[in-house]
């Protein structure tokens, strides 16, 4: 029994969600997102509440259980509060800026990156060695800073780099004489 998948998923005030098939779609304050799960689950909306249950007892039908009502919670969360990642940049001269749609990076190559913000990512600066990627789809947000963080990712000896907020690099030893 999937102990996620039993628990339904609350619509929190000013949020509205329709169940049409398989095709979920959740309309909030921040904008409307849209998850089809699998024809291994039932989706249904209750009370203002969705539930997910399986069809059957098979292995298949139990994986996308648990998996489907975390797509739908994950929905209810962009369109309230949305989803946040936070990037530093470490090393001398490097920074990053935005000027209209495009986050300029200046990260030590002979010319600047110019990162063009896809639709429904808002990148911010509040500094200029930090870089703020919000919106309301989970993966989205997730994709996007990982594109930002690929163009210098950390290196182990001096510690430079685009890095995760919190994230640890282990640092290593360099050469001896």
């Amino acid at each position: 029994m999937s102990r996620i998948g039993k628990k339904p998923v609350p619509l929190p005030q000013g949020v509205s969600a329709t169940v049409s098939g398989q095709t979920v779609e959740v309309k909030g304050p921040k904008g409307t997102r849209s998850f089809t799960a699998t024809d291994s689950v039932d989706l249904k909306l209750e009370d203002d509440a969705i539930t997910v249950a399986p069809r059957g007892s098979s292995k298949l039908a139990r994986q996308q259980w648990g998996m489907s009502r975390t797509m739908v919670a994950n929905l209810v969360q962009g369109v309230t509060g949305g989803f946040r990642k936070e990037l530093e940049i470490q090393g001398v001269g490097y920074r990053a800026q935005m000027q209209g749609k495009v986050l300029k990076l200046a990260l030590g190559y002979s010319h600047d990156v110019d990162f063009e913000v896809p639709d429904g990512v808002t990148i911010t600066c509040p500094k200029q060695t930090e870089i703020v990627v919000e919106g309301a789809d989970q993966q989205l947000v997730g994709q996007v800073a990982a594109n930002i963080r690929e163009w210098r990712s950390p290196e182990p000896y001096k510690g430079k780099g685009i890095r995760y907020k919190g994230e640890f690099i282990f640092r290593k030893e360099g050469k001896k004489k």
